[in-house]
């Protein structure tokens, strides 16, 4: 039997109206879960600084870890954490994940105590509001840009690669002036990398995941945005810093 006009535009009205109800329960899952990325970082962030305060305020702390060999300990355990956390996380509990994020957190926060010990209260504060303020217009950016950030990520990996060997060339040259520069450039590869990865974590998002899979992409996408956060803080601190 042929539908007349009335019966084909109920029927298209009617698809639309399913459109745009599967259209917003995406959105409203996908604001969920980038809210959950972003708290989970910034509880990150609370808990890296609280362990940095609390460890440069204490001598006795500060000898155990800066006085000692222990420091290498505590400056490479943040790097091996990331590594096996990207690379088991697939295979352990969300529980485990989110636990080896908070653990990660706090060592990081024993390796940057020397920032409160090297720079003045101050310009810690004004360079953290700095990065605060910067990094929230970039991911925004990321977030909302319609534009395909996909092409920039290899040439910012490449960025990374380069800069990490310029650092540990200059470890031994000790040059400002290179100093300098790495610091300028690891400013704006962090800066790239925060609108790349934030529309990265976003596109990763899938409506139909189960509940452990969502989290352990929140976490890993908290754990990357956070990296990005912590690496420009550093970069800009080098730039703007006031030693003591």
């Amino acid at each position: 039997m042929a539908l007349g006009p009335n019966n084909r535009l109920g029927m298209r009205t009617q698809q639309m109206s399913n459109d745009q109800a599967y259209a917003a329960g995406i959105d409203e899952g996908l604001r969920a879960y980038m809210l959950k990325v972003y708290n989970y970082m910034c509880i990150g962030l609370g808990l890296t600084g609280a362990v940095a305060f609390a460890t440069s305020t204490s001598p006795a702390m500060m000898q155990t870890i800066y006085g000692t060999p222990l420091q290498w300990v505590v400056m490479l355990a943040p790097i091996g954490l990331v590594f096996f956390l990207a690379a088991k996380v697939q295979s352990m509990k969300a529980s485990t994940a989110q636990t080896l994020f908070w653990v990660y957190a706090g060592s990081m926060g024993l390796s940057l105590a020397y920032v409160f010990a090297v720079y003045t209260g101050e310009s810690v504060a004004r360079v953290f509001f700095i990065t605060a303020g910067a990094f929230a217009g970039l991911s925004l950016y990321g977030y909302t840009t319609k534009r395909n950030l996909s092409g920039m990520g290899s040439f910012l990996i490449m960025g990374v690669i380069g800069l990490l060997i310029a650092i540990v060339v200059n470890f031994f040259l000790e040059s400002s002036a290179l100093q300098f520069a790495i610091s300028v450039l690891g400013v704006l590869i962090f800066a790239g990398l925060t609108a790349y990865d934030t529309q990265k974590i976003k596109s990763i998002y899938v409506e139909s995941d189960g509940t452990a899979v969502a989290e352990k992409k929140a976490i890993m996408g908290a754990l990357t945005l956070y990296l990005d956060f912590i690496n420009m803080f550093i970069f800009l601190l080098h730039l703007f810093g006031n030693r003591e």
